[in-house]
This record gives structure tokens, sequence and C-alpha cells, in this order.
């Protein structure tokens, strides 16, 4: 005969398994914030200790290192170390291929979400998601074949320019934009649309001066988390900007990144060298950017009006 075990002990049991999981899963997600956090500070602290030691250990001024146009760390009779160039390169890229994606991602955004919800999406999401899936290789290598003769044969100048990378960077940063902006849009609450047709706006008076105010913290958070990856973007700009030392005087000369320069010279230089040590400089200088970026994000996601 089948042993009855009374309801009191079953309950009893079930108690113990369940306070026995949430510990379990406590201990889990713990133990998983406490690893993130430790990579974080240990990358942080690794990459400012060697960050630093081009300039104290080294002696390279930092002044001449943020300010000189000059790089030849080679040269062993006068070595230069002015990373201006590449420092901004790097923010040129970054801003313009912005300016050029934050309209583009934000009116798919507008166009999926208010003009065309039906069918609109049906027919952008997958080319945001097949934009996702490409790896940064391939959109260098078509700039490089395609981009940079069109715009040697077209526009002027090498072809190896501001502009190629602006252009590449662009169609990159734009499934991002496009994505958290679609989600900002979509998360508006139906009263706000609502209320304005009541008032008797026009759909685009809706969009132009109730929706987007409302979503504008979200869709600054979208353009600054594009802006984020432009700018830790290494290979396939690498490709297409031309990878030179001097300051470029306008988007048609060939520049370069500090992402560039790092992936380039990296390989080629003694561990512990003062051109080494320049190098983890730069990575330090990517760091400060990257915590800047998230900083604005933050304080954009706090800003949230709905």
């Amino acid at each position: 005969m089948e042993k009855i075990i009374p309801a009191k002990d079953r309950l009893l049991k079930s108690s113990k398994n369940r306070i026995g999981n949430e510990v379990r899963g406590k201990v889990l997600v713990l133990l998983c914030a406490a690893i993130m956090i430790t990579v974080t500070i240990s990358i942080t602290i690794f990459l400012s200790t060697k960050g630093l030691q081009s300039f104290i250990k080294n002696g390279v001024s930092p002044i001449e290192f943020l300010t000189s146009t000059k790089w030849n760390p080679t040269n062993k009779e006068n070595p230069l170390y002015g990373a201006l160039p590449f420092i901004f390169g790097s923010f040129a890229v970054t801003f313009l291929s912005a300016l050029v994606a934050a309209p583009l991602g934000i009116g798919a955004a507008i166009f999926m979400t208010e003009i065309a919800p039906s069918w609109g999406k049906k027919i952008l999401q997958p080319v945001i998601e097949l934009l996702v899936g490409i790896p940064s290789v391939v959109y260098g290598f078509i700039g490089l074949s395609v981009l940079v003769p069109f715009i040697r044969e077209n526009v002027g100048g090498l072809g190896f320019s501001l502009l190629s990378g602006t252009i590449v960077l662009s169609i990159m940063i734009l499934p991002t934009i496009t994505s958290i902006a679609t989600d900002a849009m979509s998360s508006l609450p139906k009263s706000l649309r609502e209320g304005s047709y009541a008032l008797g706006a026009t759909r685009w008076q809706t969009i132009r001066k109730v929706l987007i105010p409302a979503a504008l913290p979200t869709l600054l958070t979208a353009i600054i988390l594009g802006m984020a990856r432009a700018f830790g973007a290494a290979l396939a700009v690498q490709m297409v900007i031309g990878n030179v030392r001097d300051l470029p005087s306008s988007i048609l000369d060939a520049s370069a990144t500090l992402t560039t320069i790092i992936t380039l010279n990296m390989g080629h230089t003694t561990y512990g060298s003062v051109e080494n040590n320049t190098l983890w400089s730069m990575g330090l200088i990517l760091l400060v950017m990257s915590f800047v970026f998230i900083l604005l994000i933050r304080y954009f996601s706090s800003r949230r009006k709905v």
C-alpha cells in the first residue's frame, strides 16, 4: 500500500525546496555580478597602469601627446609622440557618422511606428537585422572595393578619406540607432497620440511636437550608443580611411583613428618600449571616452519624460 504523506509535510518540504532554490539563485546572481565587476575593475586598472607608463616611466609629455601633430616614435634622435591627428580622426568620423546615421535611423523608426506600422516594420526590420549580422570586415571590404574607387573617380582625392570612413561607420551604427529609436517610439503611451489628435493636430504635428519631444532622451541615448560603437570601430575604418599620420584639412583627406593606429602598430612594437606604452596610452583614451559615453547614456536615460 502506498504511503500517504500528510499535507503539512508536503508543504514543509515544498517550502524548504523553494527556499533552497532562492538561495542558490541569489548566490548565482551575486557571483555573476561579482565576476562582471571584478573584470571591469581589473581591465580599468590594467589599462590605466599601462597607459600612464609612457608619461610616468618614459617621460613623454602629456601635453605634447595630446596637442602635438607630429608622430614619429621610431626616430632615435628626436622621437615624436603627438597623437592629436589620431584623436581628431576618431572624433571626426564618430561625429560625422552620427550626423548621417541619426536622421536616417530616427526617420526609419518613425516610419515603422507612426507612418506605416502595419507593413513598414515587416520590410525594414529584416533589413536592420541583416545589417546587424554583417561582420565589420565585410563593411570594410565593400568600402575598399566599391566606395573608395567611387569617391576617387567622382568626388576627388585618393578615395581613402574621412568621407569613406564616415559612410562606412554610418551604415554600421545605423541598426543600433534604428532599433533603440523604434523601441522608444513604440513605448510611448497611446494617450499622447489620442490627446494630440483630439486637440486637432495632424499626424505630422503630433510626431514633431508631441512624440519626438517625449521620446527625445531615449533617442539621444540611441545616438550616443551609436557613437560609442563608432568611436571604438577599428577594422572597417582601417580599410578605408588611409591611416596617415597627418592632420586632415578636409573631409576628402586621408586620416587615422586611435583604433587603427593601435591595431596597425601594436604587433610591430617591443613590449615595454616607449612606442608600445604610447599605444597603451591611446587605449586609455578610448577607455576614458567609453566611460564618458556611458555617463552620457545614464544621464539621458534618467531624463526620460514618459
